[in-house]
């Protein structure tokens, strides 16, 4: 697995890259690991390399060929910057980083947080690809019933480091988002279903901030202006992926975005404080001041 990333990693910053070059860059690498790890295998033959190709290929989708005309080997697909690739990649160098050493607490400190229901994921994407209905409990945040559900799956989808369901409601006949970490006894069955209508879980979220669905509201051009502090972190993680730059000077970052007005970009929008401000559409600005008001009416 190690030799697998080395060889994905050097590829994307350097293709056709020839097996010298792949030889030389893997044995580096690993002489560090072999320091937190004696146990690695630091072998690399021209066989082996042939070999991991295959192994890359079934276990991340990268097909990796070797160009004559260019002398070096090189990813023939676009999947090397797809987003699962990439979050595969950083989950084995996660696991490898808190695997690697014996004592980590010193110098790592993770986030102290609940399971988010990921014990679910392999069932769900297995219901999922082979369109089999599930059944589950579910009970919701505001609900201290336990309600039952029995759902065609369509989709997952992450936002804020949690997992969420998309999936058809047998009972309402409606699409509807249940959060992993309030989903229990999953049950798959043998029961087959048939998506009557293409439901696309990208171009239904395309315009939205989060897991909200916009309820066929049309999405609108906002305009947010940040100082130039907060305006840094802005560019250098954008809110949404239609997020444009308006203005960027040494006062302020104006951006662009076009989304529809829901409570998770509300509430996105709220957690700046006075580090952004609304310069359009109206709608928008009129709710955040209504929920400033609200918040500062508590420390009167």
């Amino acid at each position: 697995m190690h030799r697998y990333k080395l060889i994905i990693k050097k590829l994307k910053t350097k293709p056709y890259s020839s097996y010298e070059e792949l030889s030389s860059y893997i044995n580096h690498q690993m002489d560090y690991l072999q320091i937190q790890d004696e146990n690695l295998n630091m072998a690399f033959s021209r066989r082996t390399l042939q070999r991991d190709i295959q192994e890359i290929r079934s276990l991340w989708g990268l097909d990796i060929e070797y160009s004559k005309q260019n002398r070096g080997y090189f990813i023939a697909n676009e999947l090397a910057n797809n987003a699962n690739t990439e979050r595969m990649m950083e989950a084995f160098d996660l696991f490898n980083a808190l695997n690697i050493s014996q004592d980590i607490s010193p110098f790592i400190h993770l986030e102290n947080r609940q399971p988010q229901g990921t014990e679910n994921l392999y069932g769900l994407i297995h219901a999922i690809k082979n369109k089999q209905q599930i059944k589950f409990s579910y009970q919701k945040y505001w609900q201290e019933k336990i309600s039952y559900r029995t759902v065609e799956p369509y989709a997952l989808k992450e936002f804020k480091n949690r997992w969420y369901l998309i999936a058809k409601d047998t009972w309402s006949d409606s699409v509807k988002t249940y959060a992993l970490d309030r989903l229990f006894e999953l049950e798959i069955t043998n029961q087959k279903f048939t998506q009557t209508s293409i439901y696309n879980v990208e171009e239904n979220f395309r315009y939205c901030f989060g897991i909200i669905s916009p309820n066929e509201e049309e999405p609108k051009d906002i305009v947010l202006s940040f100082n130039n502090f907060q305006g840094k972190y802005i560019k250098s993680l954008p809110l949404h992926h239609t997020q444009t730059i308006v203005l960027d000077n040494e006062e302020e970052l104006q951006i662009k975005l076009k989304l529809c007005i829901t409570h998770d970009f509300v509430m996105e929008l709220l957690s700046f404080g006075n580090n952004v401000k609304v310069v359009q559409p109206q709608i928008l600005k009129d709710e955040i001041k209504v929920a400033l008001a609200k918040a500062l009416k508590q420390y009167k």
